[in-house]
């Protein structure tokens, strides 16, 4: 690892528009955005900057910025890659994965970084030996989520996304719909157990034990409040706010109680699909890229970005998107989800889906 690469702040973002350095532009198309928050890595990946980046995927900010970038984005199962010496933004969702601009390079990195650390009690076992030696001969049953092409999807990201799932078909893999109703709530769950967790996380940037300090023999409480309105941008501030609100006395019960039980819906819900399918697949976003500035005033339409990855974020699973057929010119992803620690399946149908778009 030789840079930094740009991001929103705290990670707190769908466009790297929220970072303190300025926003990131997308190769594909520099007035739109590169997706975020690890705009940065994708964007330096695309570019050829550098053979791969590392990016962290709290909800979506590896896929959505692979998707709009037109490179590979892997976010591994929930504690298979170590988070040490990353700021945590919600510490139930966080995962480190690579940005590449192949499958296979995604395999190689991912195998590298796979594992235990004893720094990170969170870290799991790795369940392969070797995650890059990947077959991608295997047939798999595929389940084609029926709720991601629900309104609002964008018709030429539908089209392209329907053109690659043709080929998963034409290649040979068993493919039909499955209906999961409770991915609707999905996005509602997200944003209020993940800043909930930002509020708890971000508690200790107070100017006396972490980041930037305002001190300047001020009593103690001056110096947290004007820390923290000096060292958070508004994005972070509403979240911190958002989540503060979740989990204060008179509405713990009726938000953050309540979505987590909505959590464990979803969790079930995907148990339910992975009984009757290898993997599941659909688009990483509704949209392609969308222009700078464009969100920047609209928090909830920018939160939308995220619509179709948060649910596998917060039931811990694989997800990977690779880029298919462009849409008006702009790159596309298609998200595949595999069940817990199935990383490797994952891996082996997005190397054939890349084979079969390639060829």
């Amino acid at each position: 690892m030789v840079a930094k690469a740009n991001l929103d702040s705290f990670a707190h973002g769908s466009s790297t528009e929220n970072s303190d350095r300025g926003p990131t532009k997308n190769p594909a198309d520099i007035t739109r955005v590169p997706g975020g928050s690890s705009g940065g890595s994708a964007a330096a990946t695309a570019l050829g900057l550098a053979p791969f980046s590392l990016g962290s995927d709290t909800g979506g900010s590896i896929r959505l910025p692979a998707s709009f970038t037109g490179t590979v984005g892997l976010k591994p199962t929930y504690g298979s890659t170590s988070r040490y010496g990353v700021i945590a933004m919600a510490s139930s969702t966080d995962v480190m994965g690579p940005l590449t601009n192949s499958v296979q390079d995604a395999a190689i990195i991912y195998d590298v970084i796979a594992g235990i650390d004893k720094n990170d009690s969170t870290t799991i076992q790795r369940s392969e030996d070797d995650y890059s030696d990947l077959d991608s001969s295997k047939k798999y049953k595929i389940g084609v989520i029926a709720e991601h092409f629900a309104e609002g999807l964008q018709p030429g990201v539908e089209k392209s996304i329907n053109q690659s799932i043709q080929l998963l078909k034409d290649d040979g893999h068993e493919v039909s719909e499955v209906s999961m109703p409770d991915l609707d709530h999905a996005l509602a769950c997200y944003y209020i157990i993940v800043p909930a967790e930002i509020a708890s996380n971000l508690s200790k940037f107070d100017g006396i034990r972490f980041g930037i300090s305002e001190r300047d023999k001020k009593a103690l409480e001056d110096v947290y409040g004007d820390t923290r309105q000096k060292g958070f941008n508004s994005e972070n501030k509403r979240r911190i706010m958002i989540g503060n609100y979740v989990l204060s006395s008179g509405f713990y019960d009726a938000y953050y109680k309540k979505a987590q039980a909505v959590r464990t819906l979803l969790v079930q819900a995907f148990d339910k699909a992975f009984a009757e399918f290898d993997l599941l697949v659909g688009p990483v976003a509704p949209m392609t890229a969308f222009k700078l500035g464009e969100n920047t005033e609209d928090p909830l339409q920018m939160y939308l970005a995220d619509v179709m990855t948060v649910g596998m974020s917060l039931a811990g699973l694989p997800a990977i998107s690779v880029p298919v057929e462009p849409a008006n010119g702009l790159p596309v992803g298609l998200q595949i989800t595999g069940n817990k620690t199935a990383d490797k399946q994952v891996l082996e149908l997005a190397k054939r889906l890349q084979e079969l778009q390639n060829a």
